[in-house]
C-alpha cells in the first residue's frame, strides 16, 4: 500500500481543480477559485466582529485563520482571526465590513497559491500544518496569464549589434490582417542592449566578442534593479561559445538570471530563437516563486510539472518555455484516456472553461507542433497541437458596433460572471444560467441569478435605444448562445479540416467546467454523431495528470538534404534517445523507458515549413 498521496492539480484562469487519491486508494476531489479565495454566504451574525458563514466548496479544515474578509465586490476587508469549521462561526480581527450582514455574499482570501490551498482542502489539512506525503503533479497557466499580461521579470536583452530592433520589427505579420489601426502587443524586454560580436553563416567567428564595451551597461541595468537577461546572438545554433562567455560574464556583473538562445532553442532562425530565450528568462522568476510557494518541500516528497508536451518534468528541470500550454495538455492526456475507456480511438476534444476553450485532434497518436505563439510572442519548444479560442464560460457577451459579440475578453475569476454578484459582466455562464441550462444549487460557489438578469435587461435597453424595438429576452440569449458555439466549431475545424481529417468521422470528448453544456451543438454544427461525456468533465484536466508520464523530448537541428544524411539518420537517434533516457532516469524512474517515439521534420529544398513524419516511414 503506497504511503503517500497522488495530488493532481490543474490551475485554470478562473478555476483550479483537484483530484487526490489518498494511501488507502480513496478518491478525492475539490475546485477552489483560482485566485484563492473562498467564497461563502452569510448565514447569521452576533458581535460586531462575528458571523456564521456557508462557504462554497464546504470546509472541514481551517485554512481561512489569516485570511481578509470583505464582501464581494468591496474593496474593504478585515483580518480573520479564527475560524471553527464545525459550526462555520468566523471570528475577525476588527467589526465587520460594512454591509456584510445576514444573506450577503462575501469572500476570504487566504493568501495560499491555489494549488496548495486546494491540496489544503482535499487533504483535510488546516492551513497552519504541513501537506502529508505526498507526490505532487502539477500543470498550470500561471506562465501563459503571465505572459498575457505582461507581468513577467524585467528583462534584458543582449543582441548583435545592428539587431536590437529585431523584436520590435519581427517578421511583419499583422496581428489583425483587416484592422485598420493596428495595436501590437508590447514588447517584453524592459532594455536592449547590442553586443559587439559577429559570427558567419558558417558559425566562424567574423568579429570578436567585445565583453568590456557591453560591461557599462549591463552594470546600469544592474543598477536600475535588472536582474534577468536573455542572450541571442546571431548565429549561435551553429556556435554557442559567444553566448557562453556573455552568460559567465551577466552571472559575474549580478544578473541571476541568464538564458542563452543557443540553449533554450538552438534552431535556425534567430527571430524566434531570441523570442524563445525572452520568453524563458522573461518568465523564470514568476515560475520559479511559483513553484517553490506551492510547498513541497519534505523529503521524499515530489513535485512533477506538465509541459506543453504532455510529459512530466521535475520542478528542478521546468523551463518556463515549455509551460504556455501546459494546463490544456492535461485536458488533451485526460481526453484521449477517458475516449479510449469508451472504445473510440479518433478523437476531437473540447475543453471549454471559464476562460477560453482548448480544441485538439488525436488519431493513433498525439499531435506536436514545435512552434508555437502566445500573447504575440513565438516559443521554439514542442506542444501539443492545440488550438484555443477565447470563448469560455466567463466570455463577456456584449453589443458591439451594432452587432451582438461573445469575447474575447473574459471576466475571468476577478470579478468574474455577472451571476458571482461581484459587479462582473455578462457573460456565457450567465446566458446558460438564465435560459435554465444551469442549476443554481449545482455551482462550486454562490450565484446570484437577479445580478445576471440585470445585466441582461442592461442589454435588452441598450438594443432598444439603438434598434427601436426591444427584442424578445430569450432570442437574444440563443443568440449569444449560437455566437459561442459557432467560434468553437470553427476552432475545431481548423485544428482538423486544414490538416486533412473530417471531423465527422471522430468522437467529441466534451469537457471543462462548461464544455458538456455546448458539445451537442457543436458536434451538430460539424456533423459528428458521437459525443462522450467523461465522468469527471470539470476535474478533467488534473484527471489527465494522472495519466501522464515522465518524458523527455530531444531535438537536434540537420539542415542537410535527406539523401546526404539518410545512413547518418539511425546514430542521430539513437544519440537523441539516449539523452532522454539518460533524462528520464534522472528524474528516478527504473528501468527502460516504456516508448521512444522517433520523429522528423521533412521539407521540400528552398521551403521554410516541414512536414512531421515517424522516422521509420522515411524511405
Amino acid at each position: 500500500m503506497a504511503e503517500r498521496w497522488n495530488i493532481w492539480v490543474d490551475t485554470g484562469g478562473t478555476f483550479t481543480d483537484c483530484i487526490a487519491v489518498d494511501p488507502e486508494g480513496r478518491r478525492h476531489t475539490v475546485k477552489v477559485l483560482s485566485t484563492s479565495v473562498v467564497r461563502g454566504r452569510v448565514i447569521e451574525t452576533t458581535a460586531s466582529n462575528r458571523l456564521r458563514l456557508a462557504s462554497s466548496p464546504p470546509l472541514v479544515v481551517d485554512v481561512l485563520t489569516g485570511g481578509r474578509l470583505r464582501r464581494t465586490g468591496h474593496a474593504a476587508a478585515t483580518a480573520v482571526t479564527r475560524f471553527d469549521p464545525a459550526t462555520g462561526w468566523v471570528t475577525l480581527g476588527g467589526p465587520r465590513p460594512e454591509g456584510v450582514d445576514a444573506g450577503v455574499a462575501v469572500e476570504i482570501g487566504t493568501g495560499l497559491p491555489a494549488p496548495r490551498l486546494a491540496a489544503h482542502l482535499v487533504t483535510s489539512t488546516p492551513i497552519d500544518g504541513p501537506l502529508p506525503p505526498c507526490a505532487f503533479r502539477l500543470a498550470t497557466t500561471r506562465g501563459t496569464n503571465a505572459l498575457l499580461e505582461r507581468r513577467g521579470a524585467a528583462t534584458a536583452l543582449f543582441i548583435t549589434a545592428g539587431f536590437g530592433d529585431l523584436l520590435a520589427i519581427g517578421d511583419q505579420r499583422r496581428p489583425d490582417l483587416f484592422a485598420l489601426q493596428i495595436e501590437r502587443p508590447s514588447p517584453l524586454p524592459a532594455a536592449v542592449i547590442e553586443v559587439p560580436e559577429r559570427l558567419g553563416a558558417d558559425g566562424s567567428v567574423v568579429r570578436p566578442l567585445d565583453v568590456a564595451a557591453i560591461t557599462p551597461a549591463a552594470r546600469r541595468l544592474r543598477e536600475q534593479g535588472i536582474d534577468t537577461a536573455a542572450i541571442a546572438l546571431m548565429h549561435s545554433d551553429l556556435n554557442s561559445a559567444h553566448e557562453i562567455t556573455l552568460a559567465e560574464t551577466l552571472r559575474s556583473l549580478g544578473f541571476t538570471t541568464v538564458v542563452r538562445s543557443s540553449d533554450a532553442a538552438s534552431f535556425v532562425r534567430i527571430l524566434p530563437r531570441a523570442e524563445t530565450a525572452v520568453i524563458d528568462a522573461y518568465l523564470t522568476p514568476a515560475i520559479r516563486d511559483y513553484l517553490d510557494a506551492v510547498g513541497v518541500t519534505r523529503r521524499g516528497d515530489t513535485l512533477h510539472v506538465l509541459t506543453s508536451a504532455g510529459g512530466l518534468v521535475g520542478a528542478a528541470h521546468y523551463r518556463p518555455r515549455d509551460s504556455l500550454l501546459s494546463g490544456p495538455a492535461g485536458g488533451v492526456v485526460g481526453a484521449v484516456s477517458a475516449a479510449r475507456a469508451a472504445g473510440f480511438e479518433r478523437v476531437i476534444g473540447l475543453d471549454m472553461g471559464g476562460t477560453s476553450t482548448d480544441v485538439f485532434r488525436y488519431g493513433s497518436a498525439y499531435e506536436y507542433q514545435f512552434e508555437h505563439s502566445v500573447g504575440g510572442v513565438r516559443a521554439l519548444a514542442p506542444a501539443l497541437a492545440i488550438e484555443t479560442v477565447a470563448a469560455g464560460g466567463g466570455s463577456i457577451c456584449r453589443l458591439r458596433a451594432g452587432g451582438l459579440e461573445v469575447g474575447p475578453d473574459s471576466a475571468g475569476a476577478e470579478p468574474g460572471p455577472a451571476c458571482y454578484d461581484a459587479g462582473g459582466p455578462l457573460t456565457l455562464t450567465d446566458v446558460n444560467l438564465l435560459l435554465g441550462r444551469l442549476d443554481p444549487a449545482r455551482f462550486a460557489i454562490p450565484v446570484d441569478p437577479a445580478a445576471a438578469d440585470a445585466c441582461l435587461e442592461t442589454l435588452l435597453e441598450t438594443l432598444a435605444r439603438e434598434r427601436g424595438t426591444r427584442p424578445d429576452a430569450d432570442a437574444v440569449l440563443a443568440g449569444l448562445l449560437a455566437i459561442g458555439d459557432e467560434r468553437m466549431a470553427s476552432a475545431i475545424a481548423r485544428v482538423s479540416e486544414r490538416r486533412g481529417h473530417d471531423p465527422a468521422e471522430c468522437a467529441l470528448v466534451a469537457f471543462g467546467g462548461a464544455g458538456p453544456q455546448h458539445a451537442c451543438a457543436v458536434a451538430e454544427r460539424l456533423g459528428i454523431d458521437t459525443v462522450v461525456v467523461p465522468a469527471e468533465a470539470a476535474l478533467l484536466s488534473a484527471a489527465g495528470l494522472g495519466e501522464t508520464r515522465i518524458e523527455r523530448i530531444e531535438q537536434s537541428q540537420v539542415l542537410a538534404r535527406l539523401d546526404d544524411v539518410e545512413p547518418e539518420l539511425p546514430a542521430r537517434f539513437a544519440t537523441l534517445a539516449e539523452r532522454g533516457i539518460a533524462a528520464v532516469a534522472a528524474e528516478g524512474v527504473d528501468g527502460t523507458p516504456q516508448v521512444v517515439r522517433r520523429l522528423a521534420t521533412l521539407r521540400r529544398v528552398g521551403q521554410q515549413d516541414g512536414l512531421d513524419v515517424e522516422a521509420d516511414a522515411i524511405a
